[in-house]
């Protein structure tokens, strides 16, 4: 680091001293940008639409599910945000493509992209369909990388952005039942996310993901209907309860906004303990 950057970051905070205030508080804030929430009809995509619009961001929301979108777009504007719902599925490239375009056509930018889409199917791996396996992999791998590729063209122009991946603790340690190809598609998508923060860094776009452990959502509901398997996964949670959607809105907004613009290429683990002793 050169003397002259010093100088000149000490001259910026001295002046930010004078002013009487550092700005750090406008760190979070993400007034004036839009945000795609690819899944954003779920039960993780919704609170995280509102979270961000409660920090200031338009919401283009994304899902297969027009109700559920529609829902969203009502409770969006409750809260003083535009939001635009637009039908799509990740997994096909049109869609994507228009998606994307009706997003730039309405906003005409996109600064932050949250990848939530995402299945699972439970069967053993020694009998695992290829055609589940494949359905799981177009969802969770193949439509992150065409949401990202799509959004990514964009943010390339803008010299700007921020993208978000959905990962899980289960890209990074097995589990003994029926999670072959979940795991497999969260390590993927973990991958996806450090190979784009090295490409697309040149173009100021910082790329993260988020790994959470057990969240209380209707695709988790069955880990907590089955005793054993609740259990078992429970005594892991060192905090000792299962996650809520709220738990990840820190992190979404954290990796959205200006207090992340010098890190990219992270997983964040968001779960209660886990993977401090797995």
């Amino acid at each position: 680091m050169s003397d002259s950057y010093l100088d000149e970051y000490q001259k910026s905070l001295d002046e930010r001293i004078k002013s009487g205030s550092m700005g750090y508080r406008k760190l979070f804030d993400l007034s004036g940008r839009v945000a795609v929430i690819t899944g954003g009809g779920g039960g993780l995509g919704r609170p995280t639409a509102l979270g961000l619009a409660d920090f200031g961001a338009d919401i283009v929301v994304v899902g297969r599910n027009m109700d559920k979108l529609e829902r969203v777009r009502k409770e969006v504007e409750q809260l003083g945000r535009k939001c635009l719902p637009v039908p799509c599925d990740v997994t096909k490239p049109d869609d994507v493509k228009n998606m994307v375009k009706e997003a730039v056509d309405n906003f005409g930018k996109i600064n932050i992209l949250v990848n939530y889409a995402g299945i699972n199917i439970l069967r053993p791996a020694e009998e695992y369909p290829l055609e589940d396996w494949k359905t799981v992999m177009d969802v969770n791998v193949t439509g992150v990388f065409l949401s990202c590729r799509e959004v990514g063209k964009v943010m390339i122009r803008q010299r700007q952005g921020k993208i978000i991946n959905v990962s899980s603790v289960r890209g990074a340690f097995g589990l003994p039942r029926n999670y072959v190809a979940y795991c497999t598609s969260k390590g993927a998508v973990n991958m996806l996310t450090k190979q784009l923060a090295c490409e697309w860094a040149k173009f100021n776009i910082q790329v993260n993901a988020i790994a959470p452990t057990v969240i209380a959502t209707p695709l988790t509901s069955h880990i907590m209907r089955d005793p054993e398997l609740s259990k078992s996964m429970l005594s892991r949670i060192l905090l000792g309860r299962w996650g809520v959607p709220d738990d990840l809105i820190g992190a979404i907004v954290y990796f959205a906004s200006d207090a992340s613009n010098f890190v990219t290429g992270q997983i964040l683990y968001i779960d209660g303990g886990v993977t401090s002793w797995t």
